[in-house]
């Protein structure tokens, strides 16, 4: 099956989540908004289950690749900071899926996939690879900051140095996470995320 099919039937499944509860949605109704048979969705995803849990990995890496884009886009590493902090807030607000990823609080209108990886029998591998583990809300921190690291130290750096770093980045995502599970009033995120790093190594 092409790539681009298995994205159509993701994003249609996508779609049915946003009007109505996971339990609700149905293979067929996935299958036809895709343009493809039931059969064609079985084939590539296997199970219901299967399908969860390939939108979930969809949306992590939907969401973490907006991470590394915002740590990459301006010069300064603060502002490259609170870019990232401003994405996470604003992708979680928008998008119940990431939401539930990053605070593991996971409403009865969405699919629930176990984080642990399970037995895998797909001959396709992306299912194989959302097949694996699912990121945690921890896995997500320790992931953000690793990248943040990763981005906004020199080569050569001493080590004292990149583990204040790595202190400040992740004071920053748990601060960030902290605004999607309450969002903070007026200055939202980005007020917040200056306000800490104005005190910390960067």
């Amino acid at each position: 099956m092409m790539p681009a099919a298995r994205e159509s039937l993701l994003d249609a499944a996508r779609a049915a989540l946003a009007r109505r509860p996971w339990s609700a949605v149905r293979m067929v109704d996935v299958a036809a908004a895709a343009g493809v048979s039931r059969q064609t969705l079985y084939n590539e995803f296997g199970s219901k289950e299967g399908l969860a849990r390939a939108l979930v990995r969809r949306e992590a890496d939907g969401y973490l690749a907006g991470a590394e884009r915002a740590l990459a886009a301006h010069g300064d590493p603060r502002e490259r900071l609170t870019a990232a902090a401003e994405w996470t807030a604003s992708v979680a607000r928008d998008n119940a899926l990431v939401k539930a990823m990053l605070t593991g609080c996971w409403s009865e209108r969405l699919p629930a996939p176990t984080l642990s990886a399970v037995p895998s029998s797909s001959a396709v591998p992306a299912q194989r690879r959302a097949d694996g583990p699912l990121p945690s809300p921890g896995d997500f921190v320790a992931i953000v900051r690793d990248r943040a690291v990763a981005l906004l130290s020199a080569p050569g750096t001493p080590k004292a140095e990149t583990a204040a770093l790595a202190r400040t980045c992740e004071l920053v995502v748990r601060l960030a996470l902290s605004c999607v599970a309450a969002p903070p009033g007026e200055g939202g995120v980005a007020e917040l995320v200056r306000g800490v790093l104005h005190r910390q190594p960067v």
